[in-house]
């Protein structure tokens, strides 16, 4: 089933009012300590696991983390046996498209704090008015929102009208000008012919844009598809994508641009694999005619392997290369990320090298200092598994628990099924 079309489960849902009830942690909000002790820690930052680990949390932060016989739970903290667990850092999502009225919006945000994402960036379809408001309350018990505001295109009849339609460079300016009053956290950009039915945006118009978001310290990130566009893109100092190259593999020219750019983030969206795929993991969390729906389209298509391929491939090619990768998944569907981390795991990244793509990397994409690796003085965003996701990504699945600043989530009453 292609990426897209896992996202449609969610069309048919009733977005009703939730509560976002939280099992709240006596030491988060009393100040009291808590020691998670016996756990596997999966840093976040590429280093090898620390078995048998102690993590205290004070205040909703991590006050020490390393082996247990190291560090010193202090007298009366609340301890919880983790031992035989794996604790990781939350996953960050920093490329979706979520609601914009507030109910589904809080509901999206809501469904990832579940599934162990702790913040994600919507990629420039969110409209002024309750998309900011959102931002700006930063809703405890739910993941963190992100916003690229109203992306800049070409004109695109009978596609969303929510972005800009530009065609000049002083209607690409005032754009940029707009968002960055707003105060943004990114720019984003389509520079896609949509299969020759629009004209793309051309380097006479996308060079301004990066060149004014730049002047107002803001970042860019390019939707692409071809090659070429990724090369001129590069050249005009664009800072993000927002796909893959998906027409042709990757050339010793654009490898080329990328060493000498290491700090482009690429945010892969790797298209569904085209192959048997078993579903059953979400049997419990979602519906079971939702499971069933997810199911009946994890079939073998050769032509949607071909088109994985080319990605893949490129993927591998591009993160050998040294450029910075992170993870994202596109469109709306909470649990996505852990399908695409297995997915760059099967494109030839390890999976030491996606859980840094996941944690640690989504989170300096999103410019958040105090979260993304388990280390004294980030906020305690604890995703504690039933697996080792280094032996195996898919153990991302075996939730345990999640926390957000120490606050267990309380993931039977936000259950995205209720």
């Amino acid at each position: 089933m292609h990426r897209r079309r896992l996202n449609q489960w969610m069309t048919g849902a009733a977005v009703a009012a939730v509560s976002l009830a939280l099992a709240a942690q006596p030491d988060a909000q009393t100040g009291g300590a808590t020691a998670f002790v016996g756990a596997r820690v999966v840093v976040g930052d590429g280093t090898a696991p620390i078995e048998n680990a102690t993590v205290v949390v004070r205040n909703g932060q991590i006050a020490d983390v390393g082996p247990s016989a190291r560090v010193r739970v202090p007298a009366g903290a609340t301890r919880v046996d983790v031992a035989g667990k794996t604790i990781m850092p939350t996953i960050v999502d920093t490329h979706v498209h979520l609601g914009t009225a507030r109910t589904a919006l809080m509901k999206d945000l809501r469904d990832r704090a579940y599934f162990g994402v702790s913040a994600a960036l919507s990629m420039g379809l969110d409209p002024a008015g309750e998309p900011f408001a959102v931002r700006a309350e930063a809703p405890a018990g739910v993941a963190r929102y992100f916003l690229a505001g109203r992306g800049l295109t070409m004109p695109e009849p009978g596609r969303s009208d929510v972005p800009y339609w530009v065609t000049t460079e002083g209607e690409a300016r005032k754009a940029v000008q707009e968002q960055a009053a707003l105060k943004v956290d990114l720019i984003k950009i389509w520079v896609d012919d949509r299969d020759g039915k629009y004209k793309k945006m051309p380097p006479e118009i996308y060079t301004p844009v990066i060149d004014e978001a730049h002047k107002a310290k803001l970042r860019v990130a390019a939707h692409i598809f071809n090659l070429s566009d990724a090369k001129g893109l590069l050249k005009a100092g664009i800072d993000a994508f927002a796909h893959g190259i998906r027409d042709v593999d990757a050339d010793d020219e654009v490898v080329a641009l990328v060493k000498a750019r290491p700090n482009v983030v690429l945010i892969p969206n790797m298209p569904d694999r085209g192959v048997v795929a078993d579903y059953s993991w979400l049997k419990g969390s979602l519906t079971d005619a939702e499971v069933a729906k997810i199911q009946a389209g994890a079939t073998n298509r050769p032509p949607a392997q071909a088109a994985w391929g080319i990605q893949a491939r490129n993927l591998k090619k591009l993160s050998d290369a040294g450029m910075t990768i992170a993870v994202g998944t596109d469109g709306n569907t909470p649990w996505a990320p852990h399908v695409e981390m297995a997915d760059m795991v099967a494109a030839g990244m390890t999976p030491m090298q996606v859980i840094v793509a996941a944690t640690r990397n989504g989170a300096a994409f999103l410019r958040m200092t105090d979260t993304g690796t388990i280390a004294a003085g980030k906020n305690a965003d604890l995703l504690v598994l039933d697996g080792n996701p280094v032996e195996d990504i898919t153990n991302t699945r075996k939730i345990a628990a999640v926390y957000l600043k120490g606050v267990k989530v309380d993931r039977d009453a936000t259950r995205p099924s209720r």
